[in-house]
Formats: structure tokens, sequence, C-alpha cells
């Protein structure tokens, strides 16, 4: 017997030695496998720590476990920038005997925890997750070396968002703990799904639908992936405490998604509706006192597709509905709702609404209403909403931390009857709602809002636009003791007449400090005291005689910022009189950001503007003025001055402005340029901001330049300007302007200074800096007395030359006449005197740094010295005096790093004698001939190159422009990648 026992234990031992040294054993062969499976089947970038790898046999017993940290899966172009998987830790399970008597390991499990998951389709289709190569044929031609056995699938504290630009859809998941299992290795076979997370948000077409909800579930769904067919069974979800079920299927067919579903509520009561209304489903839910039943149902039945709808009907109703937070003295009750939403045909716009019944009383005040809309194309409707509420007893329902409220408010309205634009017809309407006694004070704050009253009608008994009247008859407060009133009266919906009348100082910081805003300052008082006649029709018609404004507008001791516009709006002192034509600006003492501003003149066109048709300009004629002003502010996101981390931004021109400016600033710092004595005028027009007789003094003399700024394609803004530059100093120019340092690289080592009148355009890239590569100018470059230093360029000449001239060079007075096209500036040929040589140049510069030109000089033959009477001393009739010797040089590569050799490809000896047996004049005419027209065809060539390349990175640049102006959804995705970043941080 003890026999046995040893022997059994004996077994177990060995067993359990296996098990903990397997792991071991096998460990290279299952990473290699895994690795080789990965480079197979994704065509992404994928990594892992390799340090945090481990494999245990014990773990999932009979499967042996191996776990990756820090996994993720970086997608290529144009996903580069976006992470698809960031796992804190992946599980993958294998059949522990495939691993031992195998070929191949099986796959039966796969486990995901601690990180997030983001899915991002762009509005061309392209998605982030489409990495794996086609099944028939992967990257190396090799099949999978692993067998697929899955049968569970884990998510632990994981977070999801799915990012679809082109449905215009997002929705984001936190916190995510799910477990999926079935035999997935079937055509046909039922999957099991329970778990939960957080609904972050869910967006469709610019509208959130849910914000902030807890969602479960628990659902077998029967999968027939031979029919594309889902079936549910029993299937249960909840969002927050509201519990639903959904039965029936959805299928794949080839032409959209058919729906056959019935959903329904499960146990919910009337305080699960409530944990759905934001704001409500707090720590504290579970304390709320409720009573009351709810009933919820609806189906989905038909084809989704592109030019199909289901049909479908959602119910739900509340009985004897009541609530109230825990503490407080009364609670809503009565609460009665009784909805159904149908839609039997699948058109949309014949869904009928009917909300039959809907009331509740928020203490002792009631509120009853009633709507029903028969289709929404000419929108049937008979409606009636009538009650009364006191605010007083309203904060002893809701609680409101830090606020008092009271007041009076009643409102009785019906409306019944059609919506046709085409005969003019809308509902008849009778409405009336008064508020009286209004108070409104913060803890935060001293002052308090008081007296707050409204009193206003909306009538309409016949059914014509044309006999509507909004009646605001008076309208007011007092905030501190300073009172302001006004009223309203609109009728005729088709002239639309108004009689509008305003009066009265609001100390804008004590109103913000009664209702604080994040992020948001604002201070100052606004007086107003406007009286307003007139007829939308008589504005369309430009009949402003016709129209009656009067009165005046002023501002005091203003200042706004917030997180869009740091750099802060500083105003002391503004005003403007109104008349129906114009608003005349008489004051506007100003500080934008750092940079003061004052400013006179007038706007017309208001009219048309503020009530017109879309796109009606609003017209102004100003005149600024500044003592500095520094644009840097404004062009970028920070409202820093732009330096090496703060780059500028392309700045949107709005259509509907046009403005004519006078500007004198007594100096404008733009990038690292700093304008002095600036003037000139700027008009404003369609986007377009033209700039006429600018004149400035900058880098030790004068510019000035004519042109404009085109932003009306933003991805793509386009320059078009003329410039005037006198007598500016070359080495200022030189670290000031980034087109100077590319396409004359030599100005780095030139002093003195150079006159030009210039003509220059191309497109702007997102840092409002010119692309390259799309420029195109000409223009004549005059040079003063110059000389250059310390060139690199002219050290290479000399050492080929061998001559005993020096790395400097004193140059007289030149002219240049330069031309560049797409982003290759074109130098054809001009002569000047190089060491006192004859010397003629030509070439270009490309827009990539590289330069190609040809210097052709005339050297004196005694210049050469010792290398060349060696060489004519075997030569008869050899004169050399009074002889030139003409010399071709070409000059490749980079201004950094260039390339100097003889245009004939000689070295200089061999150069020197064929010159002296050709008797030097006449060969070497010829020969500087020849090589000057061979440089001008691969001149030629050249440009082609360049021109393609220039396509290539233009191309380029409008990509990177749809990028960033793609970045307002790619911020508010990081914002909820932070949220759900928060969510699905390890658990300790």
């Amino acid at each position: 017997m003890k026999k046995v026992v040893y022997i059994t234990l004996s077994f177990f031992a060995v067993l359990l030695i296996a098990l903990v040294t397997i792991p071991w054993l096998f460990k290279d062969r299952i990473l290699q496998k895994v690795e080789q499976e990965l480079d197979a089947s994704l065509n992404a970038r994928v990594y892992f720590d390799y340090d945090q790898v481990s494999l245990s046999a014990l773990r999932r017993f009979p499967n042996i476990s191996a776990r990756l940290g820090d996994f993720g899966v970086v997608g290529n172009a144009p996903f580069e920038a976006d992470t698809l998987v960031d796992i804190g830790r992946l599980e993958v399970n294998f059949n522990l005997f495939s691993v031992l008597f195998g070929d191949y390991p099986e796959l039966t499990g796969i486990r995901l925890e601690d990180g997030n998951v983001y899915v991002k389709v762009l509005s061309d289709g392209t998605a982030n997750y489409d990495i794996t190569y086609p099944s028939e044929a992967t990257e190396d031609g090799s099949p999978s070396q692993f067998k697929i056995g899955v049968n569970r699938i884990e998510v632990k504290n994981l977070g999801f968002i799915y990012d679809d630009r082109e449905m215009d859809f997002f929705m984001a998941l936190g916190a995510l703990d799910l477990q999926g299992t079935g035999d997935f290795t079937l055509d046909v076979y039922d999957m099991v799904i329970k778990g939960g997370g957080q609904l972050v948000r869910m967006d469709y077409e610019g509208s959130n639908y849910l914000l902030d909800k807890q969602l479960a579930v628990d659902t077998r769904v029967n999968v027939d992936l031979e029919n594309m067919l889902f079936s549910f069974g029993d299937a249960s979800a909840s969002l927050n405490d509201f519990h639903f079920g959904v039965d029936g299927s959805i299928a794949l067919p080839a032409d959209g998604i058919s729906f056959d579903l019935d959903f329904f509520g499960k146990e919910n009561t009337f305080k699960s509706l409530l944990s759905l209304v934001p704001g409500m489903y707090t720590d504290s839910f579970s304390s709320l006192k409720t009573s009351g039943q709810m009933d919820f149902k609806g189906f989905v039945r038909g084809i989704y597709s592109d030019d199909r709808f289901p049909a479908f009907q959602l119910g739900l109703k509340v009985e004897d509905g009541m609530f109230q937070y825990p503490d407080l003295p009364k609670p809503v009750r009565d609460v009665s709702i009784d909805l159904l939403v149908d839609n039997p045909s699948g058109v949309v716009d014949q869904t009928e609404i009917n909300l039959s019944d809907f009331s509740l009383k928020f203490g002792d005040q009631p509120i009853s209403g009633r709507v029903y809309v028969q289709n929404l194309v000419d929108f049937d409707l008979d409606g009636r909403l009538v009650g009364s509420l006191d605010l007083a007893e309203l904060t002893s329902i809701f609680p409101l931390e830090g606020m008092q409220l009271r007041g009076n408010l009643a409102i009785d309205a019906t409306a019944k009857g059609r919506y046709d634009s085409l005969t003019n017809t809308i509902p008849t309407i009778q409405a009336a709602m008064n508020f009286a006694n209004g108070y409104v004070k913060s803890v935060e704050y001293p002052a308090a809002i008081e007296d707050i009253a409204l009193r206003s009608t909306i009538s309409n008994t016949t059914g014509k636009m044309n006999d509507l009247v909004v009646d605001v008859s008076s309208v007011g407060f007092k905030l501190d003791g300073e009172p302001v009133a006004g009223s309203l009266k609109i009728r005729d919906l088709e002239k639309l007449i108004w009689d509008v009348s305003v009066h009265g100082v609001v100390d804008l910081g004590k109103l913000l400090a009664i209702f604080p805003q994040e992020n948001l300052i604002m201070e100052g008082r606004i007086q107003a005291d406007i009286d307003s006649e007139g007829s939308y029709a008589d504005v369309e018609a430009a009949r402003y005689d016709r129209i009656n404004v009067s009165g005046l507008v002023a501002l005091n001791d203003f200042f706004f910022a917030d997180a869009d516009l740091p750099q802060g709006i500083r105003i002391r002192e503004a005003k403007a009189d109104f008349s129906p034509r114009v608003i005349q600006l008489t004051k506007f003492d100003s500080r934008l950001g750092q940079s003061p501003v004052t400013a006179t003149g007038r706007l017309s066109n208001y009219l048309a503007y503020l009530l017109g048709e879309e796109g009606a300009a609003l017209v102004g004629n100003l005149d600024l003025q500044s003592s500095s002003f520094n644009v840097n502010e404004w062009l970028t996101t920070s409202g820093e001055p732009a330096g090496s981390d703060q780059p500028l931004q392309v700045i949107d021109l709005p259509r509907n402005i046009d403005f004519n400016m006078s500007v004198e600033a007594g100096e404008i710092i733009y990038d690292n340029l700093v304008l002095k004595n600036a003037r000139g005028n700027m008009a404003l027009r369609d986007g377009i901001l033209t700039f006429r007789n600018f004149s400035t003094n900058a880098l030790g003399g004068s510019l000035g330049f004519s042109g404009s700024y085109n932003s009306r394609e933003i991805a793509a803004p386009l320059f078009d300007f003329v410039f005037d530059v006198n007598a500016l100093q070359i080495q200022d120019a030189f670290k000031t302007f980034n087109t100077i340092r590319i396409f004359a690289p030599v100005a780095e080592h030139i002093t003195g200074s150079f006159t030009t009148r210039f003509e220059l355009s191309g497109i702007l890239g997102q840092d409002m800096m010119p692309v390259l590569s799309s420029l195109d100018g000409k223009g004549l470059v005059r040079l003063a007395e110059t000389a250059i230093q310390n060139s690199q360029l002219i050290r290479g000449i000399t050492s080929l030359t061998r001559l005993n001239d020096s790395a400097n060079l004193n140059l007289r007075p030149f002219n240049i006449q330069a031309e560049i096209q797409d982003g290759m500036l074109k130098v054809p040929p001009f002569d000047l005197r190089i060491w006192d040589y004859e010397a003629r140049i030509q070439g270009s510069t490309g827009f990539d740094g590289s330069i190609s030109y040809l210097v052709s000089m005339q050297v004196p033959a005694e210049k050469f010295g010792s290398q060349l009477i060696g060489l004519a001393s075997g030569l008869t009739g050899t004169d050399l005096s009074g002889t030139s010797i003409p010399l071709a040089i070409n000059i490749g590569g980079t201004y950094g790093n260039p390339r100097i050799g003889l245009a004939t490809g000689d070295n200089l000896e061999g150069y020197l004698t064929n010159m002296l047996r050709s008797r030097v004049s006449a060969a070497g005419t010829r020969v500087q001939e020849q090589l000057a027209a061979e440089f001008q065809a691969r001149e030629d060539s050249l440009r082609q190159e360049i021109r393609e390349r220039a396509e290539v990175v233009k191309d380029s640049v409008r990509a990177e422009a749809d990028r960033v102006l793609d970045q307002t959804k790619e911020r508010a995705a990081e914002e909820v990648k932070g949220l759900i970043r928060g969510l699905t941080r390890p658990k300790p």
C-alpha cells in the first residue's frame, strides 16, 4: 500500500515539476511563434516589454498561459500618430498538449487588462483597424502557424473609443469589464457576453445622445456566420438603473442591415427612469425617495441602408411618479407620462409623436400638458401647456448649493394647426408667460439680481403668418441697485416688424460673480440706451430710411479672457452712436493682449448683417493706431509670443466682413521681425486681406509692400506680394527671412546692404510660413558695395584654382535679375569682378537647399605663377604676357557642403596644358560657350526634377493642413481619452 502511495505521490510531484518547468523549456519557442504570427498577420508596428513576459502552465491549466506587458499596436500612415491598442497586460492561452506534442500551438483564450483601444475611421472610409494582410497571401507568402480554438475572451479595466468620421459617429466607453465565452471555431455557436463599464459619451451627426452612463450587459447571442445572422435570446442590459431586454435578431444581408428586434423594460420603476436624467445619478441616488410605476417597450423592424430605414415604435408610460431628495422638505409628485413614438412605414417623415399626457407637481405647483405631432413634414400639431412654478419652492425640491432663488412663473399656452411655408400657414397660438418678483443671489457675491420681471404673450388666431404677434411688453431687473429695462414686440412673420427698447447699465463682473463660468474672466460696465422700430422686409430692400434706430452703447473698464482667448482684451473706454444706416465709433481705447490700440470709424450695413440673409457683409471704415502691436500673440494657440515652442497658426478670415482700414503703428512685431513706423491701408473683403502702400523701417533700411493674403481655401492659404526694399542690411535679412536663408545661403557671409523690388507669391503652411516649394517670384536685386568673409564656398574655389587669393572677397556694386519658379531660384548669367577677374555667374538654388552654379572667370596667366611656367617651358611661342586663362567652375551640392570642380572634368594641370596647346584665347572662348550650353541643358533637367519634388511637397503640405484642420475633433477625442485613462488606471 505504501508503495502505491509513494508511486502516486511521485507521479504528482513529477507532474507538478513538469508543469512548472515546461513553460521555461518552451518559452523561446512560444515567443518565437507569437512574433512570427504577429509579423505575418499584421501590417503595423507591434511592441511589448520583453522584461514583462511570463509563462505558466498552472494559471489556466490545462492551458499554458503567456503574458505580455505593455503591449501595443500602432498603425502605418495615415495613423502613425494614433495608437490602435495600448494594453497594460495581454494574456494569451494555448492548449498545453498542442505545445508539447503538436506542430503548431492552438490558441484557446485571450485576456486584455488595463489599457485602451482606439478605433478611428477617416471621412474617406480608411480605418486604422485595417492592419491585417490578406488571408490568402501574407507579406512573406507563408500561412499562419497558429490553430484557433478560442473559447473565451476577457477584457478587464479597458477603455474603448470608436471615432467614425465617415458616419459622424463617436462613442467612448471606459472601465470595461467583459467576458465572452463560446466555441468560436464553429460556424454556428452561442456566445455569452457578461460585464459592463461606463458609457462616457455617444454622439451622432454633431448631437450628443448619451453622456456619462453606467452600462451593464448579460446576454446570449446565437451566431450564424454562414448566414451572418445574430439572434438574441433573453438579452439583458442596463444604463445606470434603467434595465431593458432585447429579443430578436440582426442580420447582415448584402444591401444593408436587417433588424427584427423587440425591446422592453425589465423590472423598472419610476426611479429607473430618473437614473437617466443628467445630474440625477449621483452617489446619493440610492437614498433618493421614489415611488411610481414605469412601462417601456418598442421595436425596430426592417432594413437600414443608404436609402431605407426600418419601421420603429417607442412607448413610455409613467404612473403616480414621485421623487424627493434626502433631507429636503418637498417632493416632485403626481408624475404622469404617456408617450408613443410610432413609425409603421419606415419613412422617417411619417413619424407620429403623441405625448397624450404629461403632468407633475413641484411641491404644490402643478404643471400639465400634451402634444400631438401627426408627421414631420407639415407638423400637424395639437398641444397645450399650463402651469405655475414658485422658484423658492423649487429650491426646496432640487438642491442648488450656494444659490438663492425666488420668483413666480406662470404659463398658459395652446397651439393647434399645421405649419406650411408654401401657404404661409402656422398653427393658431394663444400663449401667456409671466414672471414676477424674481430674485437671484450667490454666496460668492454679496449683491443680488432683484426685481426680475417678464410679461409676454404670443397670439395668432387665424393661423396666418402675418397675424402672429410676439409681445414681451416688459422685461427688467436690478443688479446692485442699477436697473435694466426693455421691451420687444414682433408681429407679422412675413415682414418681421419689430419694436425693441433696451435701457440700463450692467456690471459684467458682478453678473459673472453671481453666475460663475469656468475658465472665463469678464469685468466692466456696459451701458445701453437703444430704441429701434422697423421691419425685416425694409432691411432686405435696403430701405433704411424707414427703420428707426437711435441711441448709444458705451463700454468702460471692460476685460475679457477665456481658454480660447488667453491673451485677453481690455477696453478702457468705447462709445458708439447708432442710426439706421451706421454705427459711429466715436471712441475706442483698448489693449489687445499686450498691444495698445485706439480706433475711430463707422460700421454700415449692420442691420442686414445682423438680420438679413446669410452672407450679408458688415461694411466698415476704421482708423487704427497702436504704439506697438504684437502680431505673434494672435497667431499662436497659447497667447504667448511665438517662439521655438510656439509655432504660428493659419488665420481664417471671415467672408462677410468688408472693412477698409488705415493703420499707423510705432512698431509691429511679427515672428522675429520688428517693423518700425509702420503705416498703410488694409482692406478685408470676402476672406482676402489686401495691403496697400504699406511702408515701414526694418533691418537698417526701409521696406514697402503691397499685396494680399487669401484664406478662402484655408487648407492652402495664398499670398501675393510686391516688396520694395531699400538698403536693408544683408546680415539682418539673412537672420530674419527663411526664404533668404534657403535661396541665398551665401548671404550668411556677406556684409553690406541690398535694394530690390521683388514680386513673390505662393502658399502659406499651417505655421503661417511660406511653403518654399510653392514660391514664384521675380525681381532685380541691387547690391551695394559688399564683402564676403570666411565663406567655405570661396575657400573651395581658391583651393581648386590654387591661386593666392584670400577666402575674403570685396565686391563692387552689381545687379542680379532673379526669378523663382516652383520653389527654384533661377539666376540668369550676370557679370561682375571677382578678385579683379572678369567673371560671369549663372545657376539656381532649390527649395531643398541644393545649389547648381557655373562660374566662368578670365584669370591673367601670370596669376598662376610657377604652375603655368613649368607647363609652358616645353612649348615654343608661348609668350603669355597679357594673356588670360578662361576657367569654368561647377558648384553643386549644398552651400554648407559644396562640390566644386572644373566644368571640363579635368584637374587643373591637365586643363592648363590643353589651354596652352590650343593657344588659349580662341579655344578658351569656344570651350566656355560649350560648357555654358551644357550647363544650361543640365539646368533644364534639374528644373523639371525640382518641379516634380515641389509637387510632392505641396501635396504633403495639403495633407498636413487637412490634419491640422481636423484638430477640433482630435482635441475632443483626446479630452475623452484623458477621461478614459483616468477611469482605466491600473487598480492597486
